[in-house]
């Protein structure tokens, strides 16, 4: 995750031969006929130079309005067509999380569950991640077998036992007992792998493929009989970087081809066929690349979820690449989209005030979900006083910093803006339009099962903007303050 240790081969343009054969789009569907007459809006709204933090800020009436000017900008909301349905909103449960909260006193470890896992005093968490053998964000590195036993027989997660899986269990009582989680590996054991390291990329030996396969069913099921069931698992995390710590390189062929003859059948022969399978787990960059190798082969195809990706596409210079994201949801809408991982770098404490944290957040967060993303993952759900643990010093933020030495629980904007998503927009909720007539107002909006219409809105500018917001011919004048995050609900 994150900028690679090793720079990779940097391939010649090939010429362009023709366009890219595109299968057909599914259309919106077609919802109920919806009305605004006589509804309210509630808002909510947490701002820069503000003490609001997702905080109610008002009450909105609609009027009627047929058809609003060009002078007067608007954000139009559709909650007759219907697109990706929301699976969940949620952040990792890692190593460095896990020991960060054991430090904590008890009282902050019950302040964290409620902030994070409540939907009424928290932002309501409905997704979660966690890591097969050691990541960068653990203290050290490990594996779960003896070297070279290719039969598992010393299989163990007992290292996990002392801080991570009662984390884990913690967080499931805290989202009231469901909290799906899926799982990702940063790297089989050293000596499945070519270069015989858990370091540096190398890639897993052939004459291992069927040993790997069969350790992802043995965690799982050993996760599971301890009480914390496994909804899915990608194949591997970042498999294009070539890291300082946990890391393995797997091509687009040698990844589908992993899933079609070792991974899937042994998921399936195993008793796991249901689980989630998530592929690529890497950057917007070669998402189209990887998901198209992958997805035009039925065989590999059949078994896969969908596609998971990662924001760290920035380190080459380029911008977020969210149009990638929804080249693949146009090609392939019959698979999901899911962002499996995102956090900001080069942790200081200085900077846990940053408002800049934040709006990184709300434009990814918008622009993946009007990309068609079904599920919304951030990366560690806290990190200690140093931007870790983390045995690489690849310190990053987390959107809560336990502080270790006072006890105290540090929140950071990015906190509350993945809350005016989380807490409002909840699973099952299905995306409908929101266009906005200005570039300072993003926005996105779902509707809620229970017939609810959640509208986000964020201003990254400098200056407070007046708008309607409207509805089917009814209208509601509100402003949107200098970089501000606001979630209107429409009951």
């Amino acid at each position: 995750m994150r900028t690679p240790f090793l720079p990779m081969l940097m391939l010649a343009t090939l010429p362009f031969t023709g366009a890219l054969a595109q299968k057909s789009t599914k259309p919106a569907t077609k919802a109920p006929a919806y009305s605004a007459v006589g509804k309210k809006v509630q808002v909510f709204t947490t701002a820069a130079n503000t003490t609001h933090r997702l905080a109610a800020t008002g009450e909105l009436r609609f009027q009627e309005l047929r058809q609003p000017l060009e002078t007067q900008p608007t954000v139009f909301v559709d909650p007759t067509h219907t697109f990706q349905t929301l699976v969940g909103i949620g952040g990792a449960l890692t190593d460095a999380a896990a020991e960060t909260f054991a430090k904590l006193p008890k009282a902050a470890q019950q302040e964290f569950m409620q902030a994070y896992y409540s939907p009424t005093a928290g932002i309501g968490y409905t997704l979660a991640r966690t890591h097969i053998n050691s990541c960068d964000f653990s203290s050290g590195m490990y594996t779960y077998v003896a070297d070279n036993d290719q039969e598992l027989k010393t299989f163990s997660v007992k290292h996990d036992e002392q801080y991570r899986i009662p984390f884990i269990k913690q967080a499931i009582a805290a989202a009231g007992g469901k909290l799906p989680l899926y799982v990702s590996p940063w790297t089989p054991p050293a000596w499945m792998k070519d270069n015989n390291d858990l370091q540096h990329g190398g890639k897993l030996r052939p004459e291992f493929r069927q040993a790997w396969a069969n350790y992802y069913v043995k965690f799982i099921k050993e996760y599971e009989r301890q009480g914390m069931p496994i909804w899915g698992l990608s194949v591997q995390n970042e498999a294009m970087a070539n890291q300082r710590w946990e890391s393995c390189l797997y091509t687009a062929e040698e990844e589908r081809d992993f899933i079609k003859e070792y991974l899937g059948p042994t998921l399936k022969k195993g008793g796991l066929g249901d689980r989630k399978l998530i592929a690529w787990d890497h950057n917007r960059d070669q998402v189209y690349q990887r998901a198209s190798t992958i997805l035009d082969d039925p065989e590999a195809a059949k078994y896969v979820w969908g596609i998971g990706y990662h924001w760290y596409e920035n380190w080459t210079g380029s911008d977020m690449l969210f149009s990638n994201v929804k080249r693949v949801h146009d090609t392939y809408p019959d698979k999901q989209l899911i962002f499996t991982e995102g956090c900001i770098e080069k942790f200081s404490l200085d900077r846990v005030s940053d408002w800049k944290l934040g709006e990184v957040y709300g434009r990814s967060m918008i622009e993946d979900f009007n990309a068609g993303t079904a599920a919304w993952t951030d990366w560690n759900i806290l990190l200690d006083e140093t931007g870790g643990p983390n045995h690489a010093q690849n310190f990053c933020f987390a959107p809560i910093i336990g502080d270790t030495r006072s006890g105290k629980l540090l929140y950071t904007n990015i906190y509350y803006y993945i809350g005016h998503f989380s807490k409002f927009i909840r699973p099952g909720a299905k995306r409908i339009i929101s266009s906005s007539t200005r570039d300072v107002l993003q926005t996105t909006a779902f509707r809620n099962t229970d017939g609810s219409v959640a509208v986000v809105v964020m201003n990254t500018s400098d200056k407070p903007m007046d708008f309607l917001l409207w509805l089917k011919g009814q209208a509601a004048s509100t402003t949107s303050l200098p970089h501000s995050i606001s979630t209107f609900v429409v009951n």
